[in-house]
């Protein structure tokens, strides 16, 4: 199956490179290049690419707000692309929706296995990136945005037991020895998790681990 691309970035030279990059390969196609936010989330909607790889900074409609659009109104799943190294802007892309975040001196292979792994369904970041993450700025905002705990009880005690290890940022392979199953018994379980939360990705798992007070932001892995 071939994987549809719409690269959207507003230096034209970066643009294209990321382009030509992905259009070589056999299994991506890249049916858009545009310039800014507003112009990805139209070709989005008129193309109904896998995956958008939106440049953070952008003009008429920045990539995170593009990303926010994007998936609301869509199934196309997003990786951010960005010159800053900052946990902020990564904090804000994951709660926008985002599956991904590269920074843009990324090599050629690790571009093109990002979009591969995203557009699997699977999330970018290590589920041990993701905790630092969370862990670093959901301690000052949890109280005030935290999501009420009832909201797991739609979980059978198993999908719980997966969602905390999700938030611990364990692999399948961890959870399945942690609950002595098989990994195709843990992967059922991830799919049920996201599927009654209404999640996208283990990214959101992990956030919502740590939102509904499940895991406490800070505590070590190992609580």
């Amino acid at each position: 199956m071939t994987i549809r691309v719409v690269v959207a970035d507003d230096q034209e030279l970066v643009r294209s490179g990321f382009a030509m990059i992905l259009d070589v390969q056999e299994d991506i196609e890249v049916v858009a290049e545009v310039g800014d936010g507003a112009a990805a989330v139209a070709a989005v909607e008129r193309l109904a690419p896998d995956v958008a790889l939106l440049d953070v900074r952008m003009p008429v409609l920045d990539g995170i707000e593009a990303c926010r659009s994007i998936s609301a109104r869509s199934a196309c799943r997003t990786v951010m692309l960005t010159t800053f190294d900052s946990d902020e802007y990564v904090y804000e892309a994951l709660h926008a929706g985002a599956s991904g975040f590269l920074l843009k001196d990324v090599r050629r292979d690790d571009l093109v296995h990002a979009v591969r792994v995203v557009a699997a369904g699977e999330s970018l970041l290590a589920p041990s990136v993701a905790r630092r993450l969370i862990e670093e700025y959901t301690a000052a905002t949890v109280r005030a945005t935290a999501l009420p705990v009832e909201r797991l009880e739609v979980l059978t005690a198993r999908e719980r037991e997966t969602l905390l290890h999700l938030g611990r940022g364990l692999s399948n392979a961890e959870i399945a020895a942690a609950l002595v199953v098989s990994e195709h018994t843990v992967k059922s379980h991830v799919g049920n998790v996201l599927a009654k939360l209404g999640l996208r990705d283990r990214i959101q798992a992990v956030i919502c681990a740590y939102e509904t007070g499940l895991i406490a932001a800070g505590a070590p892995s190992g609580e």
